[in-house]
């Protein structure tokens, strides 16, 4: 159980003393780090006594148990609020940078030529995420749509994603896009994609880690944020770098298509001409 679940459970069994502490322990989850058990309790007034009792109440060993859970909580993609100064504007900036470089020091532009070269040729791309990862898709969608034809979306809203898989096969590719906080059938989908014959594309944070041994090829993406949400810079910075090199491998016919869409844009009157 998350340490917010064994404080809820138990909150009523324990002391006015006790609640002050298990309190800024909530309050503070994504802080604890900088702190020792002697600070905390000070910051709760409590003693150090109660403090400790309380995380033996809760089933942790000491206070170090307690940080080592919250940062997995953080890893897996929890979001912690803070109650210390985060950084700010220059923290923020400073991580964002980080995620970019941890992005493109592993995807070089050769493996970056392979992945839009196979986007670019596949009859169909199907591009498949779930949750916070759905609108990385979307946006993946939108951009490859503009040179390329035959480029679908799942799950749909209100749909499942069997329909969408059924009929691929090796003149096909499959997107996953599996940032964490991924529901538990992710693999499931990931597995059922490569028994399609078609090429698997895996794209997602480090905590995916152990599933890219199924897929194709896998393209790690942090999201790793300053402060308690994921940043998904990196991720839409892979999706414009993708785009644009399936937009060059196509050629004439990604550039025809370009022209063709914009002249539609136009004498439909859908884009702001300003």
């Amino acid at each position: 159980m998350r340490i917010d679940e064994r404080i809820e459970q138990h909150y009523s069994e324990l002391g006015p003393q006790e609640q002050k502490a298990a309190d800024t322990l909530l309050d503070r989850l994504g802080d604890l780090a900088v702190y020792n058990a002697a600070e905390l309790a000070q910051l709760s007034g409590v003693s150090k006594a109660t403090m400790s009792r309380l995380f033996r109440r809760l089933g942790f060993a000491d206070f170090n148990e307690v940080k080592e859970h919250t940062r997995g909580l953080r890893s897996s993609g929890v979001p912690l609020a803070k109650q210390e100064a985060d950084g700010g504007i220059p923290l923020h900036l400073a991580t964002e940078e980080q995620s970019l470089n941890r992005l493109f020091e592993t995807l070089d532009d050769d493996r970056l030529r392979k992945v839009t070269q196979q986007l670019a040729e596949a009859r169909n791309v199907l591009l498949i995420g779930f949750r916070n990862s759905f609108p990385v898709a979307l946006h993946l969608r939108q951009q490859l749509l503009q040179c390329r034809p035959s480029v679908n979306l799942a799950p749909q809203p209100g749909q499942s994603v069997g329909e969408e898989l059924a009929g691929l096969d090796a003149n096909d590719v499959v997107v996953l896009l599996g940032f964490r906080r991924r529901p538990d059938g992710f693999h499931q989908v990931l597995k059922a994609a490569t028994t399609t014959g078609a090429s698997t594309i895996l794209i997602a944070d480090p905590s995916a880690r152990w599933l890219a041994a199924d897929a194709s090829l896998w393209i790690e993406c942090p999201v790793e944020g300053s402060a308690a949400f994921d940043s998904y810079a990196s991720a839409m910075s892979l999706m414009s770098a993708l785009a644009n090199g399936v937009l060059a491998a196509k050629g004439r016919s990604g550039r025809d298509r370009v022209l063709e869409i914009t002249g539609m844009f136009d004498s439909l009157e859908e884009i702001e001409r300003r």
